[in-house]
């Protein structure tokens, strides 16, 4: 009778931690900065993807994290950033022609955004971080020569990645392979992580509804 009681109380023990159990990203080996495993631990501990595939944007590394909805690292990579350091974005962005910019005014914005697959004014293929400011995240296109982007995209230093509008872009290879695989074909999620505030307070804000 005693092993019985045992046995049911380790099984219902066993129970009872399976369901307090929370998902914990996988990274896959890659390395990636404090910020970043704290973000991904974030969003899977309450489930804020809610079950759609999510993107991390390490703005201070240049570097982005698409993961599964399981939280399961898909791929990273470099990407260029918006020129000006800075976690807004203009108020008036949406009116607002690419070229008319400034260039303090070209910012990528930190938070959290609700992705779409689109298309671009070429008929290409990006997806939409947030469609009503004309921020995207897509491959590598041409540009003037003198941005050398695909040199900067090659290069260690995480300076020489700061040249778009705001948009966050990545190499042709992982976009085609990692990105449109995950996010080019269903909405997702993508969390920008500020680079003047710490990340611990945008998602702070996240957790009191202030989207």
């Amino acid at each position: 009778m005693v092993r019985r009681q045992v046995r049911w109380f380790a099984a219902l023990c066993g129970c009872v931690m399976s369901w307090n159990a929370v998902a914990a990203p996988d990274f896959v080996g890659e390395r990636a900065s404090d910020d970043v495993r704290y973000a991904a631990s974030w969003v899977l501990d309450g489930a804020d993807n809610q079950g759609k595939p999510f993107v991390i944007v390490d703005k201070r590394n240049a570097r982005v994290y698409v993961f599964d909805a399981a939280g399961r690292l898909a791929g990273a990579s470099a990407a260029l950033l918006g020129l000006a350091p800075g976690d807004g974005a203009i108020p008036d962005i949406a009116r607002r022609a690419p070229s008319s910019l400034r260039p303090e005014e070209r910012t990528t914005p930190a938070g959290r955004f609700e992705s779409q697959p689109g298309h671009n004014d070429k008929g290409e293929d990006i997806v939409w971080v947030d469609y009503d400011a004309s921020l995207a995240l897509h491959r590598l296109r041409p540009a003037p020569p003198a941005e050398r982007r695909a040199e900067r995209l090659a290069s260690a230093s995480v300076d020489d990645k700061r040249i778009s509008f705001g948009c966050i872009i990545v190499p042709v290879a992982f976009y085609e392979g990692i990105v449109s695989a995950t996010l080019g074909r269903q909405h997702g999620v993508v969390y920008v992580l500020p680079e003047v505030r710490a990340a611990n307070e945008l998602f702070g804000d996240l957790r009191l509804g202030s989207r």
